[in-house]
């Protein structure tokens, strides 16, 4: 991992709530039937490319949330359905671009490791995912650009500022990078707040937070064995082009409202004891 990548303090032994009971594996698996089934369809359908009306696409990621057996919740402004647009949003678990795109279909920007997942990175390569090497700072212009020209195009391009994967509890800063290709390409960006809570009592959980080395089959056995999940996506009004001069600003206006006992350290990788997961997308240093 280079030394310039955004990393976050949050890991699986002091963050993630602890695993099920042996009780909740049958619904485990047959939760983790759904999904895969649920998945390829979505592989099998994925060479149709845009011809996929975009609510067909939105209802298909819902199933995906719903079929790991945790309701979704989708409030406040409905997305633009057309044009160029930028979907930010805070990152926590591998259900966000998923639960993301539900809101909007969107190009995502993810690390070019995400290729090698099983299911997940052939899904991926076909929908038409931006990948990107994370390792190579002097890549984040072109990848910029890419972003600018995708967006210029009237396509909506998906992006997770954060540039690491927090627990829900706190959350990290958004970097500038995605901001400045909306600046070039003059278009609206609209951000996302996403949360995942228990539906008995509202409080929030870390069960879907796939942070830290954590595995992702870890992960996804978590969630599927959990009980009474909800996925909240709340959608806040686009921030128009022209409203804010500069990334530095745009990112700002942004960034959701810590969760209550929050922090936003803005935490450097030399500061922290081990290095951790780094992002699905990519950040600006700047």
């Amino acid at each position: 991992m280079s030394v310039w990548l955004p990393s976050a303090p949050c890991t699986p032994g002091t963050c993630v709530e602890a695993r099920a009971r042996i009780s909740a594996v049958p619904r485990a698996v047959f939760r983790l039937a759904g999904l895969v089934a649920v998945l390829l369809v979505g592989i099998a359908l994925a060479p149709l490319g845009a011809r996929i009306p975009a609510p067909a696409v939105r209802i298909w990621c819902r199933c995906v949330v719903r079929a790991a057996g945790v309701r979704v919740r989708i409030t406040g402004t409905a997305a633009a359905p057309t044009g160029g647009l930028l979907l930010v949003a805070n990152h926590i678990s591998w259900l966000d671009v998923p639960l993301l795109a539900a809101v909007r279909p969107a190009r995502m920007l993810a690390k070019s490791e995400i290729r090698g997942w099983p299911v997940a990175g052939a899904l991926a390569a076909r929908g038409g995912v931006l990948f990107i090497d994370r390792d190579r700072l002097r890549a984040l212009p072109g990848t910029v650009a890419r972003i600018a020209g995708t967006l210029r195009a009237g396509q909506a391009v998906a992006v997770f500022p954060e540039g690491s994967t927090w627990c829900g509890r706190a959350q990290g800063r958004f970097r500038r990078a995605a901001f400045q290709a909306a600046l070039d390409a003059g278009v609206p960006v609209q951000p996302v707040h996403l949360r995942y809570y228990r539906h008995t009592g509202g409080a929030a959980s870390t069960a879907p937070a796939f942070v830290g080395e954590d595995c992702l089959l870890s992960s996804v056995w978590r969630v599927v064995s959990s009980r009474g999940l909800v996925a909240e996506a709340e959608v806040r009004a686009p921030i128009p082009p022209g409203r804010h001069p500069d990334r530095r600003a745009l990112a700002q206006a942004a960034q959701p409202a810590p969760p209550t006992g929050a922090h936003l350290p803005g935490l450097t990788p030399t500061r922290l004891p081990a290095p951790r997961r780094p992002a699905l997308l990519p950040a600006d240093v700047a």
